[in-house]
């Protein structure tokens, strides 16, 4: 993408500043937030940062593509108030959409989720039937109906694209989420400052974790390619915490065994993979950084490699 005007409503978030500050390179790149969930000291400098929410109308909205992330992107989040979460994630969507279709942008790529897959070792299509269970769920699946609309019945270019345990680690741009960050950002930081993780039930849940890097350059070829309809975005790969937790220690060099709990949460999703084939096929996508090099890259931050010796020495050694 070049010499586009481009919206990022939350933008100062984890998964929006990354596009952001990729995108603004070479694009004319507007970041909206109103810090709830983000920070604007994600941002690069050429990223113009304008703080407000995006059911608000104090933001520019006459721009050539908008990436909607802006969102309660949790379930413990929109629980615990779901009446933001519906005016968050639902009236936000179309707040947004409404505004930049009234300037005459034409392409919409949004945040949906893949959590409305349930809990499942197989990879989970697009066409599979799909049910809300918790109120976040209902709210991303609400804006994929609203972009059906907008497809329909406004000819825009609207892709939802759903992402699979995106994931950077709090080297990242993901450190300001503390307890709703990844597992991999949490359990790293916990390992690496010599404490146990706490894994729920016995840590053969798995999840189909993508990084970030993989994320942003879907949400580019979504825009690039002005795609309509629902996408999965994920590696078609699928790794328990308790392998996740083996393979930090091995980065780490660290030997510490976790702490298993009881799940506190109904509903606890255990499994989840992506079938991105149509997305793959719309777009030629396919994931970059492997799980392996993405541990290493989350690790690399708590280490500093002494270059007399071979040993790796953590913060605080």
């Amino acid at each position: 993408m070049n010499d586009k005007r481009v919206l990022v409503t939350g933008g100062a978030g984890f998964i929006g500043s990354n596009l952001a500050n990729h995108l603004a390179g070479d694009n004319d790149v507007i970041a909206v937030d109103d810090c709830y969930l983000g920070t604007p000291e994600n941002l690069a400098d050429d990223v113009e940062f304008v703080e407000t929410s995006v059911v608000d109308d104090d933001y520019p909205a006459d721009v050539d593509v908008v990436f909607h992330l802006a969102a309660l992107s949790s379930r413990n989040m929109h629980e615990s108030d779901p009446g933001r979460g519906c005016r968050v994630n639902v009236e936000g969507f179309v707040n947004a959409v409404e505004r930049a279709r009234n300037e005459g942008c034409e392409t919409v790529v949004y945040a949906s989720t893949s959590s409305i897959y349930g809990s499942r070792t197989e990879p989970s299509p697009e066409s599979m039937d799909v049910e809300a269970h918790t109120a976040y769920e209902a709210s991303k699946l609400a804006r994929e109906r609203y972009a059906e609309y907008y497809a329909n019945h406004h000819e825009m270019n609207v892709a939802g694209l759903r992402f699979f345990s995106v994931y950077q680690g709090f080297g990242g741009n993901e450190e300001h989420k503390g307890e709703y960050a990844n597992t991999i950002a949490q359990f790293t930081d916990a390992i690496a400052s010599g404490e146990a993780p706490e894994l729920f039930g016995d840590g053969s849940q798995t999840r189909d974790f993508t990084h970030v890097d993989d994320v942003v350059r879907a949400c580019e070829l979504a825009a690039d390619h002005e795609l309509t309809g629902v996408y999965n975005v994920g590696t078609e790969e699928a790794y328990s915490f308790n392998e996740m937790v083996a393979m930090i220690n091995d980065a780490l060099g660290t030997d510490i065994d976790p702490v298993y709990v009881e799940c506190p949460f109904d509903g606890y999703v255990h499994d989840t993979m992506a079938d991105a084939s149509k997305f793959r096929d719309a777009t030629g996508w396919e994931p970059a950084i492997d799980f392996e090099t993405g541990v290493e890259r989350v690790c690399a931050p708590y280490r500093d490699e002494d270059p007399e010796s071979d040993r790796v020495r953590l913060d605080g050694d």
